[in-house]
């Protein structure tokens, strides 16, 4: 009886790269280009300026500065390639993107609900809440929800939207003007940047104000 054979099969995976470089770049003709020129043309023994040459020879100067020629441009014609350390070429790349994806701010919008009848000491605690949501960078989205028959208060809606904008002047600005859709008035306010400005003078005044010590 033939024995059942339990080892597992490994497949070779074969990781392809992003860009055809070396032996995949197989067209005759490509057109160099770079800012390492010189050290090229030190390598080929002539003057290697930006142009087309013949596929082959590239690839032997690549391959005595090891290097790689990379393909950048492969829908033109020729394409266009470079003579490049292609591992430090992704490895730069992608820490320029890591570096962008970290500066890159997140928005945080912040929601406050109010009725077209909302009293005066529940606006002012919600006011509370806006203005420190706003110091702290994030977006307040107000607006005022009529339930059945308390859409026939749209002007109060309207006018306590306007006295909240006019509250957190000092925080923040209104993205656009109040819209209302559906059974909801709403508007968007946004952050003031704080000025450094400020900052640096207010130092230097208290720099001012110091007495000098003469010897």
């Amino acid at each position: 009886m033939r024995r059942r054979d339990n080892r597992r099969r490994f497949t070779r995976r074969v990781t392809e790269n992003e860009h055809r470089i070396n032996e995949h770049i197989r067209v005759p003709e490509i057109r160099l280009v770079g800012d390492n020129l010189e050290e090229v043309s030190k390598v080929a023994g002539e003057k290697v300026e930006s142009g087309i040459y013949q596929t082959r020879k590239v690839k032997a100067w690549a391959e005595t500065m090891e290097l790689d020629l990379v393909e950048i441009s492969p829908k033109a014609k020729p394409p266009v390639c470079k003579i490049i350390n292609y591992k430090k070429f992704l490895y730069e790349r992608k820490r320029r993107e890591k570096d962008l994806k970290a500066k890159q701010v997140k928005v945080v919008v912040k929601e406050i609900r109010f009725g077209p009848n909302t009293d005066d000491h529940d606006f002012q605690f919600k006011l509370k809440h806006a203005q420190r949501f706003l110091e702290e960078g994030a977006k307040v989205k107000a607006y005022v929800q009529f339930k059945g028959r308390s859409i026939i208060f749209k002007d109060r809606g309207e006018v306590l939207l306007k006295k909240f904008i006019a509250e957190l002047a000092e925080y923040g600005e209104p993205e656009f003007r109040l819209k209302m859709e559906d059974r909801r008035m709403h508007c968007t306010i946004a952050p003031k940047k704080t000025p450094k400005k400020k900052d640096k003078d207010n130092k230097k005044a208290k720099g001012k104000d110091k007495p000098e010590n003469k010897g």
